[in-house]
Formats: structure tokens, C-alpha cells, sequence
């Protein structure tokens, strides 16, 4: 018997109560009313495409509207999330009729360059033209071992976040534009990402935060959790940190020795550090910050001559290259980018190719990480004109390594 081809539809608003659920199932946690409710400040219903059967949710993709700092410039970006299959109706094209919907949808709305997302497993998404664009240290660091900061000065206020909330937003969005990898936080944003739900602490106490404050005001925050722990031989509490955002580099490091002196605790874990995480150069013994390195943001261009023309280059480029994009096939041919750190041009040409690469590719080196270099050694950028790669990754790099701060 032929199984009917479910159609794809808009979301409402009713419909975040059964997408909730699907989430819920798909993601192994219970639904749970606060959680729900902060999750549905959030929600975007016109973004939304869902796949009903007789009544039930059983697939679904979304995006957020958000913009994204990308190397020189902030861009529009479709902020795709809450994706997913009811296992029941696995092996039925959902997921790919959905991507493909969802792509073609936000391409043609023109409103956005980019789409970025976090991927749950980082087999899926490639095949949907996204390349992994960004990397984030994960650090798990034994307090006593790895040693303290120099002593910096200024002066630390602690409280619960929600009282400094205009402070935190205000030194982010001050700090953001410069970021690459960092999202805007709009609307009720910060509001939802400050929500505290008892099951979210996995037995740690309540988020707490940190403000540091020199000459000029306000200049780094931190938020943390801790969680007790002991031994026969004493105290072996954790203490989770889930943002640090400094300015200037008194406030980096004296924030951090607060963190890596919070008394009765042995461990600090991060999990979003960039791979340029200055701590590295400021504890005494770097090999205890025990640092491994995980995928954080994959990166699809929409536009591909819009978004490489949005971005800026560290170093002068004039280079053609061959795009290749099935699923948008707008985006497939030979672009000229001209460019350097103030501006850039893409247009369309019929020159002849220096580079040759999928749309996956330059997704993967939009926001200045991986390198151009390692991409060709791996046989998925090809040069056609001898020295094309190296000058064309040097033009890609940037002065900081692309980090987020979030899943979203």
C-alpha cells in the first residue's frame, strides 16, 4: 500500500503546544509549563512549517529572526531550529521536504543571506549545503592545577541576573558587533534565555552573575552556576559557567579569577569557549584547562553573491569562484569577489574559474574558521590557478575566531 505524501503547512500559534510536545519526544525531556511558556515568548508561527497526522504534530522546522555578526559586518540570518521527525514517520522524506521547503521559503523572501544553526548530529545538515563554520573549546578545568590570573583591580557586584538585566544586554549589544559568530538578542530574548527552571540545573543551584566594573562602568559580565560535591578529603564542588563577556582585558582576567576561585569548588566547566580563548595565556598551567574541541555553528548561504558581498576580508581578494548548489540553483555559477576590510562586490561573470567548491564550502569559511586550506587539502575546494587557495584563506581569516555563546 502507497503511503499518502503529508502535506507541509504553515504554523499557527495554536500550534506550539503539539510542536512543543514533538520537541519534547524528540529531544528526550519532559514538557514542562514554565519551560513551555518561556519557550513560546520565543516562537516565531509565520516562520514555522509543520507536518500533521490526523491531528498530531509529527514534523517539524522553524527559524528565528535574528541577525549575526560576521567578519566586518552584522548580517540578517534565518536562525533555524527546532527541527525534527516523529520516529514514527522516519523514512518518509519529511526532513528533506521540509529543509528543501524551508530554504527555497527564505530564499525567495530575499530577507536574509545566511541561515546558521546547531546541528544535533553533524551528519544531517551538509547535505542541506551547510558547512560547519565555526568550533568552540569546551573547557574542564581543575581549578588548583591550572593556577589563577594576575590580579587585575576593579571592582565585582554578584546577584541574580534578572536584576542586571539592562547591564548585561547593554554590554552585549555594545560588544556584539565585533564578535563574529555572536546573534542578536531581540525582543523578549533576554527575557527567555534568564529564565530559570529548576530542571534545567541537573542539580546545580540557580544561574548567578558577575559584574565587572572599571573606569568606564560596567566592562565584562559573567553567569555561573555551582554545583556542592565532597569527599572524605573535603570540598570538590563544580562551578558551570555559561557566558563570559569582557571589553577590555582587566575585566577578562578578573572575571575569570573569580570564577577559578569560588570557594569550596575543584572544577570550572565552560563548553563555549572560542578556539582563540585568551585564558590559554593567562593560567599558569593551560594544559589543565583539559581543552577539547566540539562543532558549534553550521553556516548555509542563501545568496551567495549577497552574503559574500556582506562580509568584510582581512586582506585585499579578487578571485572567481564556481559555486556549485543543488538545492538552490540560483547560487550555482562563477562569481567575481572583489573585497577587503571596507568593503566588497560579488556579481555573477563568465570568467574563467580560479576556485571550483560546493555552497557547503563557503558556508564552512563564512564566519572566518576553518581555513580555506584545509578545505582544498581535503579535496572538497579545487584551484585552478596556482596560489589561489592561499591568497584567497588569507582574505577569509579574521581577527577573531568565530564563538557563540548560545544553542538556540
Amino acid at each position: 500500500m502507497t503511503e499518502v505524501e503529508l502535506p507541509i503547512e504553515p504554523a499557527t500559534p495554536d500550534d506550539w503546544d503539539g510542536v512543543s510536545a514533538l520537541l519534547a519526544a524528540l529531544f528526550h525531556h519532559t514538557v514542562e509549563s514554565d519551560v513551555h511558556e518561556s519557550e513560546r515568548l520565543v516562537f516565531e508561527p509565520e516562520r514555522s512549517l509543520v507536518v500533521r497526522d490526523d491531528g498530531r504534530t509529527v514534523a517539524h522546522a522553524a527559524a528565528f529572526t535574528r541577525d549575526l555578526t560576521v567578519p566586518g559586518a552584522v548580517v540578517p540570518a534565518a536562525h533555524v531550529t527546532m527541527v525534527g521527525v516523529a520516529p514514527t514517520h522516519r523514512r518518509r522524506r519529511l526532513l528533506t521536504r521540509l529543509m528543501h521547503r524551508q530554504l527555497r521559503e527564505a530564499s525567495d523572501a530575499g530577507r536574509e543571506p545566511v541561515a546558521v544553526l546547531w546541528a544535533s548530529e553533524g551528519r544531517i545538515y551538509p547535505r542541506f549545503g551547510y558547512g560547519l563554520a565555526s568550533q568552540r573549546l569546551v573547557l574542564d578545568v581543575a581549578t588548583r592545577e591550572a593556577g589563577l590570573p594576575e590580579a587585575a583591580g576593579g571592582r565585582l557586584r554578584t546577584g541574580p541576573p534578572a536584576t542586571f538585566q539592562a547591564e548585561l544586554a547593554g554590554l552585549y549589544d555594545q560588544l556584539r558587533p565585533d564578535r563574529p559568530g555572536w546573534s542578536s538578542r531581540p525582543g523578549r530574548w533576554w527575557d527567555h534565555l534568564l529564565g530559570e527552571f529548576p530542571s534545567h540545573r541537573d542539580g546545580a543551584t540557580e544561574r548567578r552573575a558577575v559584574l565587572y566594573e572599571g573606569a568606564g562602568g560596567v566592562e565584562g559580565y559573567a553567569m555561573w552556576r555551582t554545583r556542592s560535591d565532597w569527599t572524605p578529603g573535603g570540598p570538590t564542588g563544580e562551578v558551570r559557567v555559561e557566558e563570559v563577556v569582557a571589553a577590555t582585558p582587566d575585566s577578562y582576567r578578573e572575571l575569570w579569577r573569580f570564577l577559578l576561585s569560588i570557594d569550596l569548588t575543584r572544577k570550572v566547566t565552560y563548553p563555549y569557549g572560542s578556539l582563540d580563548e585568551p585564558l590559554q595565556h593567562l593560567v599558569a598551567e593551560p594544559r589543565h584547562l583539559v581543552p577539547r574541541v566540539a562543532d558549534a555553528l553550521w553556516v548555509r548561504l542563501l545568496d551567495v553573491p549577497a552574503a559574500l558581498a556582506a562580509r568584510r576580508y582581512r586582506t585585499p581578494v579578487d578571485v572567481v569562484i564556481e559555486v556549485t548548489d543543488p538545492l538552490l540553483p540560483e547560487n550555482t555559477g562563477r562569481w567575481r569577489l572583489t573585497g577587503d576590510r571596507y568593503s566588497a562586490s560579488c556579481v555573477r561573470t563568465g570568467d574563467p574559474a580560479d576556485l571550483i567548491c560546493d555552497v557547503r564550502d563557503l558556508g564552512a569559511v563564512y564566519l572566518g574558521g576553518p581555513e580555506l586550506t584545509a578545505l582544498a587539502d581535503a579535496g572538497r575546494v579545487r584551484e585552478m590557478v596556482p596560489g589561489t587557495v592561499a591568497r584567497t584563506a588569507a582574505a577569509f581569516g579574521w581577527d577573531r575566531a568565530p564563538a557563540s555563546l548560545e544553542v538556540f
